[in-house]
């Protein structure tokens, strides 16, 4: 409504982000393309492969932060781990003979997962799905233990009943799961994860532009009933303009690349 314009949501899901990454960052500069990012995702799939098709501090213009997403564990009702000490005991169980699902080769889920499975001393067998959509019926069918999952894919088949939650890995628990720890409340130190999204326009986007879109998405977050609706997806909304986004962006790039490296994971 504020732009005045149609809006396609255009989903090239695969390769940790890197399918879409690439696309936005081909798009023509003139405003009517943007690039959702799942900025976390994204920046860890731009340490894991060799040759990145595109490069979110060189190829875009950073417009505007917008929200975090936690992600959680999760395991099918037939585990029979009810918080994460038992389901660490229960994998160290297996002996290596048992898959863990993640969203993708690269994505946020892997990364989590491989670097989880290296703190506990464990080699299961790693399963990567073209996003959540794909990951969790297998889950739930049993097919794969656990993953690391976000709030906002696996909260339904939660409340279901599905699925079990284990613990959080973000600094604080979620208002819509407060019965679940955080993964350091149940003794797993240094494991919070901010889940982070943003909005970038492809590089040569006219600085015009950009400062329209920054300000109507600082508009939009602030509305009360936008925020609640978010809120009860397990989506929290914050801010950040197109200048502290390249901040970030620079940082968690420094951040994740450290990460990828201490889990020794390298993808072709």
């Amino acid at each position: 409504e504020a732009l005045g314009q149609s809006i396609v949501v255009d989903n090239k899901p695969g390769a940790g982000g890197m399918i879409g990454l690439q696309a936005g960052a081909k798009a023509a500069p003139d405003g009517y393309t943007i690039h959702f990012s799942a900025l976390t995702n994204q920046v860890i799939s731009q340490a894991l492969f060799k040759n990145p098709p595109a490069d979110l501090r060189k190829d875009y213009a950073p417009v505007a932060l917008v929200g975090t997403v936690p992600h959680l564990i999760v395991v099918n009702p037939g585990v029979p781990a009810k918080n994460l000490p038992e389901l660490i005991a229960f994998i160290k169980s297996k002996k290596g003979d048992f898959n863990y699902a993640s969203q993708g080769n690269g994505s946020l889920s892997h990364l989590e997962s491989a670097l989880f499975m290296q703190r506990i001393g464990a080699t299961g067998t790693h399963i990567p799905y073209k996003g959540s959509s794909f990951a969790l019926p297998d889950l739930i069918a049993g097919n794969t233990l656990m993953m690391f999952d976000s709030l906002t894919a696996s909260l339904p088949h939660i409340q279901s009943g599905k699925l079990r939650p284990i613990a959080i890995a973000s600094s604080e628990r979620s208002p819509l799961l407060p019965n679940v720890p955080t993964l350091e409340q149940d003794g797993f130190k240094q494991f919070d994860v901010e889940n982070l999204f943003a909005i970038y326009a492809p590089k040569g986007t006219s600085p015009a532009v950009v400062a329209r879109l920054e300000r109507e998405i600082r508009k939009i977050l602030t509305n009360p009933d936008f925020k609640n609706k978010l809120a009860n997806q397990g989506i929290q909304t914050q801010f950040a303009n197109s200048e502290k986004l390249t901040e970030i962006t620079i940082a968690e790039h420094a951040k994740w690349s450290k990460a990828v490296k201490a889990a020794n994971i390298k993808i072709d």
